[in-house]
């Protein structure tokens, strides 16, 4: 399951400062990310995927939809692609486009991602799998966080007992953070098991994603990966 962080402030901001080369917009961001999952998919044909997008006061459930767009359905397959890459391609960015005008008329500016929504919304969709498995079979789960904005400590404690709960449902948690370090993913990563990864140039979004998030759990032992962060276990002071 793969989360992106939609918060339309922040991807706002870089917008505007789109003419620094350090810097990387939305659309080159969902570039990356339609790569990595492509890539996913290639690895093997019983390999599954799930998107979410994680707004400012809501969760949204990008891919897999329960009733396709018949409009993308005719659109597909015209231009040569690859009828599963080009299902999950078109119908994330018809989504994101919608999900990020939908809130245009609204006067109230909120600056916080409902991340601990959006964890909660795909460890449910994970127990949902699960459930519809046959017996003896078992799955290989696991969340990516791409994070863009910054913490909340207001969620730290629906946060905390999402993270438990994915431990004790086997899910590993793995964060890619765009901007500042988030010492709640941190936690995270580090009780799951997980991968966190703060990326050091913008611009090499897609090669750290195939480098570090695309190998399964098994490749990562003998794999050369990024040394593990000193994680800060101080609680976030969620009443101020």
């Amino acid at each position: 399951v793969v989360i992106i962080d939609c918060n339309p402030v922040w991807w706002g901001r870089r917008q505007q400062q789109q003419a620094e080369p350090a810097q990387i917009v939305l659309s080159h961001c969902l570039d990356a990310i339609q790569v990595f999952i492509n890539s996913y998919l290639m690895f093997s044909h019983r390999n599954k995927v799930a998107v979410i997008a994680s707004h400012t006061g809501k969760t949204h459930f990008l891919y897999p939809k329960n009733v396709p767009d018949p409009r993308l359905e005719q659109q597909r397959g015209e231009d040569g692609r690859y009828e599963q890459f080009a299902s999950v391609d078109d119908t994330v960015v018809d989504e994101i486009k919608q999900l990020m005008t939908s809130d245009t008329t609204s006067t109230e500016l909120k600056t916080d991602t409902l991340l601990a929504g959006s964890l909660a919304v795909a460890l449910c969709y994970i127990h949902r799998l699960e459930k519809e498995c046959q017996t003896g079979q078992q799955l290989n789960t696991r969340v990516l966080v791409i994070k863009a904005a910054e913490d909340s400590p207001s969620q730290y404690m629906n946060l905390m007992n999402i993270i438990f709960t994915a431990q004790k449902q086997n899910v590993v948690i793995d964060a890619c953070i765009l901007d500042k370090d988030s010492g709640l993913l941190q936690q995270a990563c580090d009780i799951t098991g997980g991968i966190y990864l703060k990326i050091p140039q913008m611009t090499g979004l897609l090669q750290y994603l195939l480098w570090v998030f695309l190998p399964d759990l098994s490749m990562r032992e003998v794999m050369a990966l990024p040394p593990k962060v000193q994680v800060d276990y101080r609680a976030a002071c969620f009443c101020h």
